[in-house]
């Protein structure tokens, strides 16, 4: 065996609150060599993404590390600042979790590229840009000569993390800690980045420590799985052993959670493009959540026609138009599924819903009321008739308000409760979505990722409302808690009978949780219809090849799959 490139030694990580000492980390150990994707799995708040950033010691001043990390012989644990600064993104780097709060809104995406290449290799300004240019090409990003120098607000969330992805493979490191890489993108651009980090692994003899709830993912990329619980490891097994023979009940609980959709077979252009009525053969998917009809004579809630957003660009180039003539309804208690790769304009229609963003011509009608037009005074009183949850949850919730505040404030701010009414709405809600007791009295910085999406997620039901607008609300969530939360999400609405624009682009949870599927592209509504026809029997080739793309939770078929031809959507 070589020399393990990256080893975790009885690591124990330990954070000082205000609600007392949590240890995160218990007696964590175990090895990544060269070449190597090693997959950490495991809950939201397990500790996989705690022990992982130990590596490049990104822990905050109230942590306690006991325990040894080390990168070749080198003890991370024990280097100063100096030495840390050289060490990141150059023999070690990291792709975070949240790309908007990793980037800095104040520079180019082409300048933050460009700044890890200075400071790593000495790169001059201008061969810096020509590189930067070709990293985003590499990672998928459309028209990287222009979008280079954009700043993070102007880019989608999946954009944003290609960008994210782009700095860390820039300096080629010996080390690449993927946290969550994924999360944000679309199956297609998650499978074009999965390609991409199996390349320099294969290419370089990089290891991939791959921190992920995706176990689609795990199956298509790693070697090894370490999952982890409460802190600790459970079980440590090849990928193939672990899928075939889970040897922990905890393991195999989470298995067992995983939304199950089978993919189109390989050839499936040559048997099924002829016929658009025919069923895409394979691409039968398990659904758990049993949806009630909606009634004919249900009042309509959403009315969306002739949207159009278009977006100013620098001086001297046309504007951008994100979204194009979309005309959509919604009725009371009915979820409608949006979905199309990163960028096609489905956070934008979202934003236009809730009137977070002015659209550049057409109506949106909520509750029979046009509030395209309306001004800011106009539009507060109806804001506490919808809600919304953020597709990034740690630049949504105010970073100063403890969760218990930051969920009671919409009930303050409309005035529909306060005190003791109020506080026990929060901890009722917060137990809802599974966040442990006494969470109310910490701050958002002190919460995982999973556990941040899982705050806005309540804070956004806190005033029962009439319509929620859900940008990818369960795209930072582990399968176990997922699956309770599509739950939540459907018990909620049979109580309550709010209508769900429901944004996604896991095809799996779309299909349990809606009741129709729009699929989006380029701004454009390409095809409509009910889940059976969007994902079972679509008629356009975008959708086939989107359903295409979704990783299976099985190594043997994800070998098998990669063998084939795939056909990337042009």
């Amino acid at each position: 065996m070589p020399e393990p490139v990256l080893s975790f030694e009885s690591l124990t990580v330990t954070f000082a609150t205000d609600a007392g000492a949590v240890t995160a980390v218990k007696e964590v150990s175990y090895q990544v060599f060269p070449g190597e994707v090693l997959a950490v799995v495991g809950e939201s708040g397990s500790g996989k993404s705690v022990s992982s950033r130990t590596a490049m010691g990104l822990l905050p001043p109230t942590a306690s590390v006991r325990g040894h990390v080390l990168l070749g012989t080198r003890a991370v644990t024990t280097m100063s600042e100096k030495e840390l600064t050289a060490l990141r993104g150059g023999a070690v780097s990291m792709v975070f979790q949240e790309p908007g709060a990793a980037l800095d809104p104040l520079f180019t995406v082409g300048f933050q590229i460009g700044e890890a290449l200075r400071a790593h290799s000495g790169m001059k300004r201008k061969p810096a840009r020509a590189r930067a240019i070709e990293l985003l090409r590499a990672v998928g990003l459309p028209d990287p000569e222009a979008r280079v120098d954009y700043y993070p607000h102007q880019l989608s969330g999946g954009q944003k993390q290609r960008v994210v992805i782009a700095i860390a493979i820039a300096c080629e490191p010996r080390v690449i800690i993927a946290d969550e890489p994924t999360t944000a993108l679309d199956v297609t651009v998650q499978a074009e980045i999965l390609e991409l980090l199996r390349d320099l692994r294969d290419r370089l003899g990089a290891a991939i420590v791959l921190i992920t709830h995706n176990m689609g993912v795990v199956a298509d990329l790693a070697d090894r799985v370490v999952v982890m619980r409460d802190g600790r490891i459970v079980e440590e097994a090849t990928v193939d052993r672990l899928f075939a023979e889970p040897q922990h009940e905890y393991t195999r609980a989470l298995l067992a959670a995983v939304p199950k959709l089978h993919v189109l077979p390989d050839n499936w252009e040559a048997a099924d493009v002829e016929t658009d009525s025919a069923p895409v053969a394979g691409a039968a998917l398990a659904r758990t959540i049993v949806r009630e009809p909606i009634p004919a004579d249900a009042a309509t809630v959403l009315e969306v026609s002739g949207l159009v957003v278009e977006f100013p660009a620098p001086f001297g180039r046309p504007s951008f138009r994100a979204v194009n003539d979309v005309g959509l309804a919604l009725r009371h208690g009915e979820t409608l599924g949006l979905v199309g790769e990163s960028g096609s304009g489905k956070s934008t229609i979202g934003r236009c819903v809730a009137g977070l963003q002015r659209p550049t011509a057409g109506s949106v009608r909520v509750l029979g009321t046009d509030i395209a037009g309306l001004s800011e005074r106009k539009l507060r009183p109806l804001r506490r008739r919808f809600g919304f949850v953020f597709q990034d949850p740690a630049t949504s919730l105010n970073p100063r308000l403890t969760i218990g505040e930051c969920v009671a404030e919409p009930l303050l701010v409309h005035k529909q409760a306060k005190g003791a009414a109020a506080r026990e709405r929060v901890r009722r809600l917060l137990d809802d979505v599974q966040l442990p007791a006494g969470v109310e009295k910490r701050y958002p910085h002190e919460l995982s990722g999973g556990q941040r999406q899982r705050v806005s997620l309540a804070r956004a039901l806190v005033l029962n409302p009439d319509l929620l607008v859900a940008d990818e609300p369960t795209s930072a969530l582990d399968v176990s808690v997922q699956a309770r939360v599509l739950e939540l999400f459907a018990e909620l609405q049979r109580e309550c009978g709010w209508a769900c624009l429901f944004i996604s682009h896991d095809l799996a949870v779309v299909d349990q949780l809606a009741d129709r599927i729009v699929v989006l592209r380029n701004g454009t509504v390409i095809e409509e219809g009910s889940n059976d026809d969007i994902l079972r029997s679509p008629r356009e080739d975008y959708t086939r090849r989107l359903v295409a793309a979704v990783p299976v939770p099985d190594p043997a078929e994800q070998r098998r799959r990669r063998m084939g031809t795939r056909q990337p959507i042009s």
